[in-house]
């Protein structure tokens, strides 16, 4: 074995100041890049359901919103925004089950008192019955159906609850298969629920108006945060989704894997000298 030259000592000096402290960086780098990724993969939570709330056909709605569930086991949070409804008046909004699982399309209106309109019953072939009533306070159940004392009064409002949904709605929310339907039309455009659609089939006491589904959005899953989409305090932290934060690691570990190869290079060039 050769005695290396002071040349080859001098370059071997050089490589090592290069080279090591990027193998350091890379043993540092990778033990903090997979705790974030394990992070990420993780999170967990509630999933989360959204409707988009259109005027129902044929009953002179101009009005619109927006829905949100969130779902864990059977405790729910529910969210509705609605605007443009017909201000000063009650409006029941429920989550329906057990339809078709959408909302009702022109052809499912009938005539009432002379004009062509959509009833709750008219609807119930697409969305199906009460499961939840979305009620301010008190009771959800389907009991409190008409209990238009405990339901938004207003046009445009948002409303937020956290409740206990039965075991039945849980799961038609789960298989994409409920809709939110928010109640009460002014057909005739006059400021208040009137006759002219005759009396509710629901409660004869109440003109059809105040029961008939303004505006309505089924239910469909949305993504969560996690693995797949990076959840909003692993990126904060890490300032970028779990799929850089691998790619991170896996860099380091190649540079360390090259520095390694190169440093023992040089060492065998120079002892050969």
């Amino acid at each position: 074995m050769r005695h290396r030259t002071a040349a080859g000592l001098r370059l071997e000096q050089a490589m090592n100041k290069t080279l090591l402290p990027l193998v350091g960086i890379a043993a540092f780098a990778i033990p903090l890049a997979l705790p974030a990724v394990a992070s990420a993969q993780s999170s967990s939570g509630g999933a989360n359901y959204q409707a988009t709330l259109d005027p129902v056909a044929t009953n002179m709605v101009d009005g619109s919103g927006m829905a949100t569930v969130t779902l864990s086991g059977n405790q729910a949070t529910v969210s509705v925004t609605a605007n443009q409804l017909l201000d000063a008046s009650p409006h029941a909004q429920h989550i329906h089950i057990k339809g078709a699982g959408e909302c009702p399309k022109a052809d499912a209106a009938h005539d009432h008192n002379g004009h062509k309109a959509i009833s709750t019953a008219d609807g119930q072939p697409a969305y199906g019955p009460i499961g939840t009533s979305l009620t301010t306070k008190g009771d959800t159940s389907p009991n409190s159906a008409l209990a238009i004392d405990r339901f938004p009064s207003t046009g445009s409002f948002h409303y937020t609850r956290t409740m206990t949904v039965t075991p039945d709605v849980a799961a038609a929310v789960r298989a994409n298969n409920a809709v939110i339907v928010v109640h009460g039309i002014d057909y005739n455009h006059n400021g208040k629920y009137d006759s002219v659609l005759g009396a509710s089939e629901l409660d004869p006491k109440l003109p059809q108006e105040a029961t008939a589904p303004a505006i309505c959005g089924a239910l469909n899953s949305m993504p969560t945060g996690g693995a797949g989409t990076g959840d909003g305090a692993t990126q904060a932290a890490a300032g970028g989704n779990s799929s850089d934060l691998i790619a991170t690691g896996l860099g380091a570990a190649a540079v360390a894997a090259l520095a390694g190869t190169l440093i023992l290079r040089r060492r065998n060039a120079a002892a050969q000298r």
